[in-house]
């Protein structure tokens, strides 16, 4: 007769945590991650904002730059609260229901910003190989569709995850290596068989890693035309036009290699570094895009001054 393992507990709750060794700077801590989270909120609600509302915005460019903002507002309200409530309030136990959920919408942002980087490549590669047929290429119903088909791409691809988790079982272990949830995190906790999700987890990084290298073949086919302009001035203005969204995939990009490299190649692993990166990958994106795109770009920076009543030079 089959007798139950009695010292396996099934876990309904897992256990968050903050920064290991900085336990006791917890609320000094969470200023400066607050005021970042204020001014990412703040900063992609001022571009959806004037891009709405400034008819001489409504462009590709800019449309694509709506979805980017989209999708640092949506990664950073569905991770960074949590990680402020363990911050202020040593909050650190979420309900397992939670946790997938969260790792859905985390998962599920962190694609769709990798979809609209390559969205925005190819934008800036039809802009320098065919500038007078660009509007005719990119009409504002085309861009419409490509952002609806990315979006529902990313949804499904992520769509899964839950449930593969949901179907998992969770005994004794309990605490997470981060201070929100992520799926492979979770899946490691697991008691049960958790092949399906390590596969298909694999899958969704790969489809993930795939989105960087089509930007760099687009980057490829982009120097290609460059060097193929005769000015030099006009070389540079070409660039230039790329400076802004080559920053944004730099800023979302590294952290991720950072961690994959650290992941695989480094054999004595600092859990501070670790969790430092991973925060810095959810904190800087949606609060370092609107800053570059209101510097680098001309006519987001002028429309965003006459908001504030200033005067741009």
């Amino acid at each position: 007769m089959f007798l139950p393992n009695t010292s396996e507990v099934e876990v309904s709750t897992f256990l968050l945590i903050g920064i290991p060794g900085l336990e006791h700077m917890h609320g000094w801590i969470s200023i400066p991650i607050c005021l970042m989270y204020l001014m990412a909120i703040l900063g992609n609600c001022t571009i959806l904002c004037v891009i709405r509302t400034e008819l001489s915005l409504h462009e590709p460019m800019f449309y694509f730059l709506s979805m980017l903002a989209l999708s640092d507002l949506g990664l950073s309200c569905s991770s960074i609260p949590t990680m402020l409530s363990i911050l202020l309030f040593n909050t650190m136990g979420i309900s397992a229901d939670a946790c997938i959920a969260q790792e859905f919408f985390i998962h599920g942002f962190t694609d769709m910003e990798s979809s609209v980087l390559l969205i925005m490549s190819f934008d800036r590669f039809v802009a320098i190989r065919h500038p007078l047929r660009y509007s005719s290429i990119l009409t504002s119903s085309r861009v419409i569709q490509i952002g609806l088909v990315f979006a529902v791409k990313s949804i499904l691809l992520v769509l899964p995850l839950p449930f593969t988790l949901k179907r998992l079982r969770y005994c004794n272990k309990r605490l997470l290596s981060h201070s929100y949830c992520l799926h492979q995190d979770v899946m490691k906790l697991a008691c049960s068989d958790n092949k399906v999700n390590f596969y298909y987890g694999l899958f969704v990084a790969l489809c993930m890693t795939s989105d960087s290298v089509f930007i760099a073949v687009s980057y490829v086919f982009i120097l290609k035309t460059v060097l193929g302009i005769a000015s030099h001035g006009e070389r540079l203005k070409a660039l230039n036009t790329c400076v802004s969204h080559i920053c944004a995939v730099l800023i979302f990009y590294v952290p991720i290699i950072t961690l994959a490299t650290m992941h695989r190649f480094a054999k004595h692993k600092s859990p501070l570094a670790m969790i430092l990166i991973a925060d810095a990958f959810l904190l800087v994106p949606p609060l370092m895009n609107p800053i570059v795109y209101c510097v680098k770009t001309r006519q987001i920076r002028v429309k965003v001054l006459e908001k504030l009543g200033l005067k741009s030079k």
